[in-house]
């Protein structure tokens, strides 16, 4: 049996530790995602869906418990080591697309990639792709401000695809997008990650755009709920 794509096992984390404003967020939660699998994770806001989502993008240091990409653990690796799972291996959305905006879309899915050493007529090529794949390729050449909500956030989608990810993580993707714009958006991501072959643990709380994912799990009292 193949190894699932991320683990993470009876993970911890406190803030403040041995304070009196110490705050316990997360209390052995524990996960799986499989290979191609795109995993909905659903709390109230203040459970510590966006921790344990740094967490597993390494982003953040759980207090204990273990952290597993294709089965090769990642606890205690190096800040290096860190970075270069995150550059290769893991794509990030969040709800705010934090495009640059002096830089065109195009551009913005470029950089990541040039980052890591892609030649930059790849760099550009795979970027046109991507945005012909979220059907925005007409506005690869507008700057962030000129494109709406929407646009935009596909863009980030983009972006977090560039380097051909193992594991997409998503905070709340189309949270600051209204309804019908959310829906569209969504539907987008949900076909990229589905052409990618993709693992994703999408952070959300619309219900609705849960169900569309292969299976949905909770956040209840710092642990996972299935």
């Amino acid at each position: 049996m193949n190894d699932p794509m991320l683990s993470l096992h009876a993970i911890t984390k406190a803030y403040n530790k041995g304070r009196p404003a110490e705050v316990t967020v997360l209390r052995g939660a524990s996960l799986t995602v499989a290979s191609g699998e795109v995993v909905a994770l659903v709390a109230p806001s203040g459970a510590g869906k966006s921790t344990l989502l740094h967490i597993a993008g390494l982003l953040d240091t759980a207090d204990s418990g273990t952290i597993a990409l294709e089965g090769r653990t990642l606890t205690g690796l190096s800040d290096r080591a860190r970075t270069e799972i995150r550059r290769n291996d893991v794509g990030f959305i969040y709800q705010f697309h934090h495009l640059l905006p002096e830089f065109s879309a195009l551009e913005n899915i470029m950089l990541p990639q040039l980052a890591n050493g892609t030649p930059k007529a790849a760099a550009a090529a795979r970027a046109s792709d991507l945005l012909a794949r979220v059907g925005i390729s007409h506005r690869a050449a507008h700057r962030p401000a000129a494109l709406s909500g929407g646009e935009q956030q596909r863009v980030a989608f983009c972006r977090a695809l560039a380097n051909a990810p193992k594991l997409l993580l998503a905070d709340e993707p189309t949270g600051n997008l209204d309804p019908e714009t959310s829906d569209q958006v969504f539907a987008a991501l949900l076909l990229l990650v589905r052409e990618t072959g993709l693992s994703a643990l999408i952070v959300t709380h619309n219900m609705a755009l849960a169900a569309r994912m292969d299976r949905i799990v909770r956040l209840e009292a710092g642990q996972v709920v299935l």
